[in-house]
């Protein structure tokens, strides 16, 4: 007896509301997305790490690879990575697929405030390269096909880096 006391409440309540449409329990705006803080290259590294990429340190970069993905960060003492590389080796179908998949998440544990740039990348398919601005990141994608080491290349450079911004 208490579900009919409870739906006869119910229908008592809307209709003296005098209104046809149940009343709106959510709000319709869009949630403000979460700006995350700028990390040195140190702690994009250390992320990556603990998301299980496997990170060594050349001359210039630190080099964090899981599977047929690597990600080149260069190092510094900049407040953010001057440069990320996202790079996935092989057939072209199945780099750009590999990074499709991660970017997300690498932008997440990079800290770049841009997720769009994984929407854009998917949209580029096909296409041997392609460029645009997000931000302060500038994106370059090039895909490799017909060359020795054929692959995909997801190239983010900081737009507001004025002093050795690049590798020597």
């Amino acid at each position: 007896m208490g579900t009919v006391t409870a739906l006869a409440t119910l229908l008592l309540l809307t209709a003296c509301s005098g209104n046809d449409e149940p009343a709106a329990t959510e709000s319709s705006s869009s949630p403000t997305p979460t700006v995350l803080p700028d990390l040195t290259a140190t702690q994009v590294v250390s992320a990556l790490k603990t998301d299980g990429y496997d990170c060594t340190t050349d001359v210039a970069y630190a080099v964090c690879r899981k599977g047929i993905t690597s990600i080149g960060v260069l190092t510094g003492t900049h407040p953010r990575p001057p440069v990320l590389s996202v790079q996935a080796s092989g057939q072209v179908d199945v780099a750009w697929g590999e990074i499709s998949n991660s970017l997300p998440r690498i932008l997440e544990l990079a800290h770049v405030n841009q997720p769009e740039i994984a929407g854009w990348f998917d949209q580029q398919k096909g296409k041997p390269i392609a460029q645009q601005a997000f931000g302060d990141w500038l994106v370059d994608i090039s895909a490799e096909v017909d060359t020795e080491e054929p692959g995909v290349h997801l190239t983010l450079t900081d737009k507001l880096c004025k002093t050795n911004c690049q590798a020597e």
